[in-house]
């Protein structure tokens, strides 16, 4: 009668076993008999020509699995043996997943759930399937952000902005060749994410002077591919600020934060957020943004880790596919080294990650923000982060301080007179030779005091904060 550990024994068919034959697929596999009495007593079956053809079909229409079902006759009547293997990917019944559990049958739900995808050989959360989901549901214009975003950064050529949406969303795996969604493909590009999964959201609110007193809030919503536009749009026009400074001749009003890291980090929330959880949370105070995201750090994995080379590992990797493909992030593994660099080149402490309420808490301090509320003009904070510099240059030889303040001058400030350095008026101004300056340059760098911005001929060094 088979060799599965799990064996089940039932008198009659009856369609509430194909709730049992999900949770064994969902479990280590298993064998029910149909013919065949709880005291191993064999009753037979009536009808197995029509249940020979009646089952299979079920079960493959239902939950697109293909057990072994086959007829065999014991003590001279006719029985059915469904032998199920264990599902890679998980199976659900009517959007419901079962699993065996012991002697029980039982229905995973939230965390549960999305621990048992996440556990899964070759699946995750985001590639459930949704047995009633249809293609009227996928947005045009989210598919075709999509495509235009790929091809503008160089990740999808440009034939593919003649690619049906069908094509499209089959080639991120997000469709299954017979035409059915995945929960990815809704989130990803549904014209009503949120009737799938509620807590697809992004909250972002504006706070006084404690957690307690809310001045405005917004709710983002919509599908997860252009949520990261939407999220840095409302950022830009209600929470940050822009304030004005000069370099060299030009009037620059860049927004406080690096748009580049802010997006890193709104990206890393949507792609590693843990579903069925909570909404992603972001509060602005006036010195700093704290912004939630439920999920923990897979498992043997740290903060110190996450900020040197290491393996990607993204909680949605259906999701985390798709926004590579779109150009929303560089590359699998260097989140934190993106949002490290962005930060730094600009003058800025590196956001801390910490982990709380059973997810991760990002802190972004709002240098920029606490000096414009201070009255402080562009040139007052470079004086500011040039005390910050002297109060280190002991650490530099006499020239390479020199250089550092050299540089930090130059181009910068109130003074759109200033000149970007060169090598050759560097070597002039210290007096050594041009291959001395650029030993010291290429020291500076290595020691994290300066960054090169731009190409050799066209570029100039920045004075950056030591990490």
């Amino acid at each position: 009668m088979g060799e599965k550990h799990i064996i089940e024994y039932k008198r009659i068919w009856k369609d509430e076993w194909l709730e049992w034959i999900c949770g064994l697929a969902n479990a280590d596999g298993g064998v029910i008999y149909i013919g065949i009495a709880d005291d191993g007593e064999v009753v037979g079956v009536a009808n197995s020509k029509k249940l020979m053809e009646d089952i299979p079909n079920k079960i493959v229409n239902k939950m697109a699995i293909y057990p072994d079902v086959r007829l065999i006759q014991c003590d001279e009547k006719d029985t059915i043996e469904i032998d199920i293997n264990p599902s890679l990917a998980g199976v659900s019944l009517d959007g419901v997943v079962y699993k065996r559990v012991g002697s029980t049958n039982q229905i995973l739900k939230g965390t549960a759930l999305q621990e048992f995808y996440l556990s899964r050989p070759s699946g995750a959360w985001d590639a459930r399937i949704i047995p009633d989901a249809r293609l009227d549901e996928i947005a045009p214009e989210a598919v075709q952000y999509f495509k235009d975003s790929g091809i503008r950064k160089g990740r999808l050529s440009k034939e593919t902005s003649n690619d049906s949406i069908e094509k499209v969303l089959k080639s991120l795996n997000v469709m299954t060749d017979d035409g059915r969604l995945t929960m990815a493909a809704l989130l990803l590009f549904g014209k009503n994410p949120q009737r799938y999964c509620i807590d697809a959201r992004f909250k972002i609110g504006r706070f006084g002077a404690g957690a307690a007193n809310l001045i405005i809030q917004d709710m983002v919503d919509g599908d997860l591919i252009r949520m990261p536009d939407r999220v840095v749009d409302i950022l830009d026009a209600k929470y940050l600020v822009r304030p004005i400074h000069y370099k060299r001749l030009r009037r620059e009003e860049p927004l406080e934060l690096p748009e580049n890291g802010l997006r890193e980090i709104i990206c890393n929330a949507i792609i590693h957020k843990q579903y069925d959880g909570s909404d992603i949370q972001m509060r602005v105070y006036d010195d700093r943004i704290d912004l939630w995201n439920f999920g923990k750090l897979p498992e043997g994995y740290t903060f110190e880790q996450m900020f040197k080379p290491h393996r990607s590992m993204p909680r949605n990797k259906l999701i985390a596919n798709a926004f590579y493909y779109a150009g929303l992030i560089e590359a699998w593994g260097r989140g934190f080294e993106i949002i490290t660099d962005a930060f730094s080149k600009e003058g800025l402490s590196v956001p801390t990650f910490k982990e709380e309420f059973g997810g991760v808490t990002v802190v972004i301090q709002r240098e920029i923000f606490q000096a414009v509320q201070q009255g402080k003009s562009s040139a007052d904070r470079n004086r500011d982060q040039e005390n910050d510099i002297d109060n280190r240059l002991d650490e530099l030889t006499d020239r390479q301080a020199v250089i550092v303040k050299l540089l930090y001058h130059q181009g910068q400030g109130d003074d759109p007179e200033n000149e970007l350095e060169t090598m050759q008026s560097l070597a002039h101004k210290t007096g050594v030779s041009d291959s001395t300056v650029k030993r010291d340059l290429r020291d500076l760098v290595s020691k994290g005091w300066i960054v090169r911005i731009g190409s050799d001929r066209g570029g100039w060094w920045k004075v950056i904060k030591k990490l």
